[in-house]
């Protein structure tokens, strides 16, 4: 775009007489001014004239006066004619075919040569449209929302949106001076589906939609569902987002992991809000302080996570939302990285960065629901097109949120594609599917007449069963290796079981069952532990019905639940031994493991969104023991096998004591692939230490005792084995071989042959 200054002129009068709308009719200009024309494209832009030359029509409220030049914008083409004084303009050029053109415009402060949005074609695709339709498409992105595009040599951005139900949507943005008249877009009747492309629209441009419901209402402005950039909050506009550019340095990464199976690796999460684990030290004009941006991270987070041992990082949700104290979990903007942290490139060089330094790098997805502000999904073209119209199946009691419409085609693509947009455009290893079991049952939290039974009158979800059944081989299919887990906190059967076996066919769930039960048994007073031990050894009958994964989550730190530290009876000593010891059975226990930031250094306060973590704890060294152990644990973790290779199987788990309930104490092997590869685990939670007890063990030889959390460098008394126990031929529960073992108060020992 070319652009001068010019003395104002006086505006011209549209042209006088009886020939006044002879170009266009009256009745099609009152609506074009007044916004109300739907098929805008039937007049602007050039078109065959009757009189066999070609007519172009443009409105461009404000302009003086509209010359056609040549794409150069040096040579004019034609002088088009004042039809409205609100800018609508048009005229006859002498050709007999379409000539590509450009338009010299001149207002009261300037004259600017630009390129009409109504002389391109339809750009989008029929395959592309009717897979969208179908249900099936997986790369809705690609051409929905903003995408910058190149046509006859003119660059723009092609902007497409779902509203099947308008009668008139129209781009809106400061090019336009927000003038819903003037980009009206143009309508694919088939499908719904509303685009025009704008040449020479700038990236990070904000924009909305301005649309017309069939009964002439104008909507709040909505934000573009396809966005992958948005407006800082509290703005709402969607943003273009900058042309694909960035370099990935991953490959070595991304082709070792096509290989992966998981099950039989080491597993170990660390979970991640990414706007709280650290501030800046100084805080800004307003008291706050904040956030390290995703680059910041790359460099403080990543480094820290890969010292401490953990495989993965998972990040709460980072689609843009517009409340922080939903902590991610209620976005509106599905496809754009929070700008809270940066750009989509700057979220990208996070996820780079990662796997240059060996980690893996997962992300939660909210597919349950969303948030019904106004300017989001909800009555979207003003009716229910991405929520359900009976509130029994379309509104979420517990959050006050909006429910997908699952059965939806067109809604059924957004999620897939959604799904598969994280995965392929910011090379994520895997998804987190928030809240599965509010999607698997019709009556989930709703009482006797408040839902809606499925065909068979039965409470299953059979729509949002089969979304997620394809979301999973879809995924698995284009992208081998990566990981897509249930919270599912039900006992719905066939979780991570293969979809052709009538499961959902996702790699792993999140053991919700041993995470409650072991944190009750924990905050029970040591002498009353025995009547409840059952707390402790009741997952062990259904560890290997799915994969699971073990949680201890943001969830469990926050609403008055206190943190894990604090929910342990005692006084300090007891607790922080305590929680070394719970840590030593999650390790040894079978699943993959996952803990929430904090943990690892047993933060005493619950986790707060708006704050840093508590990292002057460290200075203190029972939170620098706890911290200590828990990078023990994930290097004991990863270099024995036994700990994760048969996780979901019985073969890698047998009791060796599982009845010591008088004296709260637990005795177990984790076995490997290879005969001989295992690990002995002893626990005891109650203060009195073992000091002569035996334990069976399968083979004679010299057993290294591999970790004792009641060492001194975590923070304990230094009570345990010397380093390990010979085998004694003293046959003990129903082994042949025994240990007689020193096993502290509030303390695990892993014992190992090799």
């Amino acid at each position: 775009m070319t652009s001068s200054k010019i003395s104002p002129p006086a505006r011209p009068q549209p042209a006088p007489g009886p020939d006044k709308y002879a170009l266009i009719p009256a009745e099609a200009v009152n609506l074009l001014i007044k916004g109300r024309y739907a098929n805008v494209f039937e007049w602007l832009g050039m078109h065959a004239h009757p009189s066999g030359a070609r007519q172009v029509s443009v409105f461009l409220p404000g302009a003086l006066a509209v010359e056609l030049v040549n794409s150069t914008g040096k040579r004019s083409l034609e002088s088009l004619q004042m039809i409205h004084e609100e800018g609508l303009f048009s005229g006859l050029l002498g050709r007999k075919r379409q000539v590509p053109y450009r338009l010299k415009v001149r207002y009261p402060h300037a004259e600017v040569v630009v390129d009409d949005p109504y002389r391109f074609p339809a750009l989008l695709d029929a395959t592309d449209l009717y897979l969208f339709s179908n249900g099936t498409q997986e790369q809705a992105w690609r051409f929905m929302g903003a995408n910058h595009r190149v046509v006859d040599d003119v660059a723009g951005v092609l902007f497409a949106v779902w509203a099947p139900n308008a009668k008139r949507v129209s781009l809106v943005s400061a090019a336009n001076h927000w003038d819903g008249r003037v980009h009206v877009m143009r309508q694919h009747p088939g499908a719904g589906v509303w685009e025009i492309f704008i040449p020479g629209m700038a990236a990070g441009t904000p924009y909305k939609f301005e649309i017309l419901t069939p009964d002439d209402r104008l909507l709040p402005l909505k934000a573009d569902p396809y966005a992958r950039l948005m407006e800082l909050r509290p703005g709402t506009a969607a943003r273009v987002p900058a042309p694909d550019s960035y370099e990935w340095q991953d490959r070595a990464w991304m082709e070792q992991r096509r290989g992966q199976s998981h099950h039989a690796q080491p597993l170990c999460i660390y979970e991640v809000h990414a706007s709280s684990w650290k501030r800046h030290a100084h805080a800004d004009s307003d008291g706050e302080r904040a956030a390290l941006s995703y680059r910041e991270l790359a460099d403080d987070l990543l480094t820290y996570v890969q010292w401490l041992g953990f495989t993965h990082v998972q990040l709460l949700p980072v689609s843009e939302f517009p409340f922080d104290g939903s902590w991610g979990y209620q976005p509106l903007g599905f496809y754009a990285p929070t700008s809270r942290l940066g750009t989509p490139d700057d979220f990208r060089y996070f996820v780079d960065r990662a796997h240059q330094l060996g980690l893996g790098v997962l992300l939660d997805w909210v597919p349950g629901h969303f948030p019904s502000d106004s300017h989001g999904l909800a009555l979207f073209d003003g009716t229910h097109l991405y929520e359900h119209a009976d509130p029994r199946k379309g509104f979420h009691p517990d959050w006050n949120t909006c429910i997908y419409n699952y059965g939806r085609a067109e809604v059924r693509s957004y999620l897939l594609s959604n799904a598969l947009y994280w995965l392929s455009e910011f090379h994520l290893d895997g998804l987190r599917f928030d809240a599965v079991a509010s999607m698997l049952y019709l009556d989930y939290s709703r009482q006797h007449g408040e839902w809606i039974p499925n065909h068979s009158g039965g409470r299953e979800n059979f729509e949002a069963i089969e979304l997620l059944r394809d979301i999973n081989a879809r995924a698995y299919f284009n992208f081998p290796g990566v990981l897509m887990v249930a919270e599912e906190s039900t006992a719905w059967p066939g979780v991570t079981r293969f979809i052709e076996s009538g499961g959902l066919g996702f790699g792993f769930k999140w053991n919700m069952g041993w995470m409650n039960d072991t944190l009750r048994y924990l905050a029970r007073d040591p002498v009353h532990r025995k009547f409840h031990h059952n707390e402790m050894t009741f997952s062990l009958l259904y560890s290997f019905s799915e994969n699971f994964i073990l949680p201890l989550s943001h969830d469990e730190v926050v609403h008055g639940k206190r943190s894990i530290l604090e929910r342990v009876p005692g006084n300090d000593a007891d607790k922080f031994a305590t929680l070394r010891a719970y840590y030593l059975f999650m390790w040894t226990h079978p699943g993959k493991k996952l803990l929430f930031m904090g943990n690892e250094f047993a933060q005493r306060d619950e986790w707060r969104h708006e704050h840093s973590l508590d990292w002057h704890l460290l200075q203190y060294a029972p939170h620098q023991g706890v911290q200590h152990l828990v990078r023990d644990l994930n290097q004991l973790y990863r270099q024995q096998s036994a700990l994760y290779e048969l996780d979901s199987s019985g073969e890698g788990f047998e009791w060796i004591e599982a009845n010591a309930y008088e004296h709260s104490w637990f005795c177990y092997r984790r076995k490997g692939r290879v005969t001989g590869d295992e690990v002995v685990v002893l626990l005891n939670f109650t203060p009195t230490p073992h000091l002569g007890l035996r334990v069976g063990v399968p083979e004679g030889g010299w057993y290294y005792e591999r970790l004792n959390t009641d060492a001194q460098e975590y923070g304990g008394s230094g009570a345990g084995n010397l380093g390990g126990l010979h085998a004694e031929p003293i046959p003990a529960h129903g082994l042949p071989w025994s240990l007689l073992v020193r096993l502290p108060g509030l303390a695990g020992l892993v014992f190992s042959r090799s």
